[in-house]
């Protein structure tokens, strides 16, 4: 889901990120070095009973005190941003999280109606084995894992001293290179990597959200306003809509002009409808039952 922001408003389209090509796999960074950036390419599905997945290049950037994941079409964005004097924000479906080194506990950002910051303990256990293959130019080792409701294999490299990965997976005694699930939903790729001289600020693109600082709640309060969400979901909008004075303000909802009030009705069964059919989250056992 691509997200901008218009009259205060959230308007959304789906995109297919870009192919990052894959390229020379950089490694034995300077101890100088502030941020060690790995680019993953994220095949998943978001409707598990299709066979359809969509592709985006995800970032990891290994910084001296902390691990961030997030979309690279933040980083696009935030790159334009700073070459127009531009303020564009972004925001999208795919897992955004914050953690600090050395720990598995994880600060998730997650747009309902407004930005929010989750913190979950997301400690692993693995299942080392002997099988090996070779990725590049580095031998990877085989591990195994059960989490979130779902069984993951992984293939990592002991000849990289960091003990990360994409999303949530961390743990082992190297880089992963590649994790997915045995249903074939969900799927990571590393496929690029490169040092950058002083930490990459992400503050205006990741932490904040147009200067929207999210609000600190646990998971149950996130699965209170998820369901609260489902069952009005243009409520937000609506006051928006309600309450707007702009003659030449013009609202969307998935792709739609709301020019007239009888249509909320139409536009909120189609988003339940859209939120039922999207609901396969990489953590399984914690999906809404809508």
């Amino acid at each position: 889901m691509h997200c901008k922001v218009l009259f205060n408003l959230y308007i959304c389209k789906n995109y297919a990120m870009k192919k990052i090509l894959l390229l020379m796999i950089l490694f034995g960074l300077p101890a100088t070095a502030q941020t060690h950036r790995f680019i993953y390419e994220y095949h998943f599905k978001t409707d598990s009973s299709s066979a359809e997945k969509r592709k985006v290049s995800m970032v990891l950037d290994v910084n001296p005190d902390q691990v961030k994941f997030y979309n690279y079409d933040f980083v696009v964005t935030d790159s334009i941003n700073k070459t127009r004097g531009e303020n564009s924000v972004i925001w999208d479906d795919t897992p955004a999280l914050v953690r600090k080194r050395n720990s598995a506990v994880n600060t998730n950002y997650v747009m309902v109606q407004s930005m929010f910051a989750v913190d979950t303990d997301d400690k692993m256990s693995w299942n080392l084995t002997g099988d090996t293959k070779t990725i590049g130019s580095y031998k990877v080792q085989k591990a195994t894992t059960q989490y979130g409701g779902r069984n993951w294999t992984a293939w990592f490299t002991k000849d990289i001293a960091l003990s990360e990965g994409p999303y949530k997976f961390r743990g082992l005694p190297g880089m992963i290179f590649e994790i997915y699930d045995d249903r074939n939903n969900f799927k990571f790729s590393l496929v690029k990597s490169y040092k950058m001289q002083k930490t990459y600020e992400t503050l205006g693109i990741l932490e904040n959200l147009g200067g929207q600082k999210p609000v600190k709640i646990n998971e149950a309060k996130l699965r209170k306003m998820m369901l609260d969400n489902y069952n009005d979901p243009l409520r937000e909008f609506k006051e928006q809509y309600k309450n707007n004075t702009d003659p030449e303000a013009r609202f969307w909802v998935m792709g739609t002009e709301v020019k007239r009030p009888e249509q909320m009705k139409e536009l909120s069964d189609m988003m339940q409808k859209n939120i039922k059919k999207n609901n396969n989250p990489i953590e399984l056992d914690k999906a809404i039952k809508y």
